[in-house]
């Protein structure tokens, strides 16, 4: 491989974009999507491992890498470190990405469309992973591999953390970080996942909301019962958990529960918001301004408050119903939430909410979900300063600064066990699709994406 012998920082970005337009990156992606590495299914933990051998360890080789494998009985596939060290004295940068998906759900997908083969359509690649995260973690691999070819070096050193089960809850990683400290010290993170702000908005986030899922139950008794003559007679467990939910949440989305809330906003993150304008994109669902907590703009409130949502209610048989009064009722409800929410007190809140409304038989039940605590650097942070003036360096505007994203992931990891400023750079939008049928990936985030990383590479190495 021969250098360019004059490199510049818009060589190294038009090499990235060569991979593209070449289709190089297309077979790659398309390479990786094929690869079924549901991590929430036992069957595909081969597929978890193949992956890191196939097509992890084999990127980090030919980049000049070396790699180390953890593996930790919790988690359901294994951990990679990659590693290029060019000198001790210069910065060092950890970077995160997944190779494992949710379940394909093939049933549900468009016709012509499936989970585990790429298809190019309208613009869009479709497939499972494309956006979450094998699209992602792609781009980033393919602007290191631009800058390496074009200048020969990084110019900072560089450790990749690949992780196969986030989608599981990343069982283990902590622990992993906490006792390898000193394999993943760095200086700052720089990490790929999630979604922009819009389809056309170049987004930097430095945090994510914590979630946190609230099982409720209500069982009355033994079998079901005619309701022409039990009817009046025998408590319905479904109208007691309707009643519990709308003490909960009110009709228009606002939690009802104090403690479960920041309580206010702090006035740099309400500065920050200030700039930001949620816009959808063709084929999203429309806005419900009406919808959620009142006072607060829509931007407050998916990424500066809580929300608190039902994700499922189960009741009786709707498709074959009995005509009879249900034994039981259950719901889970799931509490997005940013710094500032105490998830001990969560739970307690809850029940003495429900206690005072009369509610005693409605059971919190034991949550075997995943929990993922709330996280955010600080937002006045030389990093970030770097990251947005190499980004509008690139894409000739400024990119949108988000306190933390809406979702959930594993940042607290990164922020609390390493103590490392967080910056995640998403190569994705909020109608991707992800953990849903049809997802997808438009090929101008790709586009743009490898433009904004291998600026952001040039310029790490130039400073």
């Amino acid at each position: 491989m021969s250098l360019d012998p004059a490199p510049t920082r818009d060589r190294v970005i038009a090499a990235a974009l060569k991979a593209l337009d070449s289709g190089r990156f297309q077979a790659d992606l398309a390479r990786r999507v094929a690869m079924p590495t549901v991590s929430r299914e036992e069957a595909h933990k081969p597929d978890l491992q193949a992956y890191v051998d196939q097509e992890l360890v084999p990127v980090f080789d030919r980049l000049g890498f070396a790699t180390r494998i953890f593996r930790r009985d919790a988690a359901p596939g294994a951990f990679l470190l990659a590693s290029r060290v060019e000198d001790a004295s210069l910065p060092t940068v950890l970077m995160y990405g997944h190779g494992d998906v949710v379940t394909g759900v093939p049933e549900k997908w468009s016709p012509g469309l499936s989970p585990f083969r790429m298809t190019e359509r309208d613009g869009c690649w479709y497939g499972r992973g494309t956006a979450d995260n094998k699209g992602q973690h792609s781009v980033n691999f393919a602007a290191l591999e631009a800058i390496l070819a074009v200048n020969g070096k990084l110019g900072f050193n560089l450790k990749y953390l690949m992780e196969m089960g986030e989608e599981y809850g990343s069982p283990a990683l902590a622990e992993l970080c906490a006792e390898e400290a000193e394999a993943f010290a760095a200086d700052m993170l720089i990490a790929s996942d999630g979604p922009r702000i819009g389809l056309n908005q170049p987004t930097i986030f430095l945090g994510a909301r914590g979630g946190m899922n609230i099982h409720l139950e209500v069982v009355a008794r033994e079998g079901y019962h005619h309701s022409g003559n039990w009817g009046g007679l025998l408590a319905n467990p479904g109208v007691e958990l309707a009643h519990a939910i709308a003490i909960l949440i009110g009709p228009t989305g606002e939690c009802l529960v104090p403690e479960l809330t920041p309580g206010t906003i702090p006035a740099d993150v309400r500065e920050a918001l200030s700039r930001c304008t949620i816009e959808t994109s063709p084929g999203d669902p429309e806005l419900d301004e009406w919808w959620g907590a009142p006072g607060l703009t829509q931007a407050e409130r998916v990424y500066g408050w809580s929300t608190l949502e039902v994700m499922e209610i189960e009741v009786g048989n709707i498709a074959q119903p009995l005509y009879a009064i249900p034994p039981w009722a259950r719901a889970r409800l799931q509490l997005r939430h940013p710094v500032g929410v105490d998830t001990d007190a969560v739970l307690p809140a809850v029940r003495r909410k429900l206690d005072k409304a009369g509610l005693q038989r409605v059971r919190i039940v034991p949550a075997t979900d995943a929990a993922f605590p709330a996280s955010r650097s600080d937002l006045d942070n030389e990093w970030v300063r770097f990251v947005a003036g190499s980004m509008q360096r690139t894409t000739g505007k400024p990119p949108v600064i988000l306190p933390n994203l809406g979702g959930s992931l594993p940042n607290t990891i990164f922020t609390d066990t390493l103590g490392l400023p967080t910056i995640w750079v998403p190569h994705s939008y909020p109608g991707c699709g992800q953990h849903g049928a049809d997802e997808h990936l438009p090929i101008s985030i790709v586009r743009e994406g490898l433009a904004i990383m291998a600026g952001i590479f040039w310029d790490l190495g130039h400073r």
